[in-house]
């Protein structure tokens, strides 16, 4: 006989992607909160890869799928899920309804190959299934004489569109109450475009991501000066800083911050005379060579009502960030070619947006290899990279003069390799420990997911650090598989 509410994590419980939790409210009712793809090394609970995505945990009580946000670790095991015979609605919120779409074509667009006309038949289907919820307001799930349940979402800053989920349940039999909220991705304050979360006012159970619950992040400013010196070594050194970088998300941040050095830089050069740097900004190309970003960028623009209100003011100072001259976009793989073979053979330094973030595809990976063995170039990683993907190898073994792996081939790094945390879109542990403490009423119990082992461990010391300096008691364990 099992007691409720009940948490099952069918991902992201030991590891960072695949996030996937299953709320059994009684035995008749559960609400699954993302259903995402496991990358890198990462297996799913039953020990299967990224590349065997089926949905393997009972679906029958199911009655809603709630996403926190539309990266594919997130929502990419869906199509299995529906695949699997899930009838419910596709919960999210007005941003992700928009987004998911663009997403899951880019994502699942080799697996129809050229039969364009059912990948948008797969499409039309998510499209009729996803209901869009607006910020702050309670929808009802069930309500029955044993059992009322209802959600809502808040803000998360992550990326657009992002949210964490409050469930209240009630059960009238018994008089219980339980708040269960789950945390999804929580963003870092002070990021570009969008307002950092405001905690719940209570949880009685938090399921919390942990993904730099280890350390702490460089403030904003800091980072974004690290970011103008790497590009000004560039200029000196004539060479391309290659950003390898989520298409969404990361890569709108990326160009609302250039955006500013760039604006900054022009200012300078006219009242500076001895600003070299200064008066080579304006003229520096910054190329945002991936389809999808420059898609998603288009709908980040399009949704400027979620912007927080720096970027707006912007927008009313007639600057546009996500559109200035400098921003080239390339589309078609042939002018990608041409760009690649033009940085290559000349001089003339550039900044490379490209994806994927993690290097284990996409374009970038022509870049890596194109330039890797070049000490003349740079390349910067501004995300998390993830235990077995190229891109923590360049992290790892790059600043060591080692190799990569890229496509069967093997590839010596000589180029500059530099991570800039600050540009995280996770919250770091003081964020995530504030994410706690600043709610009225403390959850009792904790529940860590979305994060490497150490992680995990330093957040939970923090935390009871906090929850001991106020007498306060809490549970706080790993999420069980």
């Amino acid at each position: 006989m099992h007691s409720y509410p009940r948490i099952q994590h069918h991902g992201a419980g030991s590891g960072v992607t695949g996030s996937c939790h299953q709320l059994h409210m009684d035995d008749q009712h559960s609400l699954l909160v993302d259903c995402g793809l496991f990358q890198g090394a990462e297996t799913s609970a039953d020990g299967s890869s990224s590349a065997v995505p089926d949905i393997t945990f009972d679906i029958r009580t199911l009655k809603a799928l709630i996403l926190s946000h539309v990266h594919i670790d997130h929502i990419g095991r869906l199509p299995h899920l529906l695949a699997a015979g899930y009838k419910g609605p596709i919960l999210c919120s007005e941003p992700s309804a928009r987004l998911l779409p663009l997403v899951l074509e880019d994502a699942f667009r080799l697996s129809f190959g050229n039969n364009d006309k059912q990948l948008q038949s797969y499409l039309n289907l998510i499209r009729q299934r996803t209901r869009a919820l607006p910020y702050k307001t309670w929808l009802t799930l069930v309500d029955t004489p044993q059992l009322n349940a209802k959600i809502r979402l808040q803000r998360a800053g992550h990326i657009l569109g992002s949210a964490y989920i409050e469930c209240e349940l009630s059960y009238p039999q018994s008089g219980t109450k339980k708040r269960v909220v789950f945390s999804g991705d929580l963003g870092a304050p002070y990021a570009p475009l969008l307002a950092a979360p405001k905690p719940p006012y209570a949880a009685d159970i938090l399921v919390l991501e942990s993904t730099y619950g280890d350390r702490l992040h460089d403030n904003r400013s800091n980072r974004r000066q690290r970011l103008q010196a790497l590009v000004e070594q560039a200029l000196r050194d004539k060479g391309t800083v290659l950003i390898p970088a989520f298409s969404i998300g990361r890569t709108q941040e990326l160009l609302y911050e250039l955006e500013d050095i760039i604006h900054r830089a022009g200012a300078s050069s006219h009242t500076d005379g001895d600003c070299s740097d200064c008066q080579q900004w304006p003229s520096l190309p910054v190329i945002l060579d991936s389809p999808l970003a420059s898609r998603f960028t288009q709908t980040y623009q399009a949704l400027q009502d979620y912007w927080d209100a720096e970027a707006r003011q912007r927008l009313k100072r007639g600057r546009n960030p996500l559109g200035f001259a400098n921003l080239i976009t390339v589309d078609s793989h042939a002018d990608h070619q041409k760009v690649l073979q033009h940085l290559t053979q000349t001089a003339r330094p550039a900044i490379v947006i490209a994806a994927s973030g993690m290097c284990s595809g996409g374009r970038i990976v022509n870049y890596l290899k194109a330039m890797l063995g070049d000490k003349r170039h740079n390349v910067l990683f501004v995300g998390y990279q993830a235990k077995g993907t190229p891109g923590q190898a360049i992290q790892q073994f790059g600043p060591k003069g080692g190799y990569v792996d890229l496509d069967g081939e093997r590839f010596d790094i000589r180029a500059g390799i530099h991570t800039l945390g600050g540009y995280s879109a996770h919250a770091d542990q003081q964020g995530l420990v504030n994410f706690v403490t600043r709610m009225r009423h403390w959850p009792s119990e904790i529940r860590l997911v979305h994060g490497e082992a150490n992680a995990k461990r330093e957040l939970a010391k923090a935390l009871r650090v906090r929850y001991a300096s106020k007498h306060r008691q809490v549970e706080i364990g790993n999420a069980d598989r």
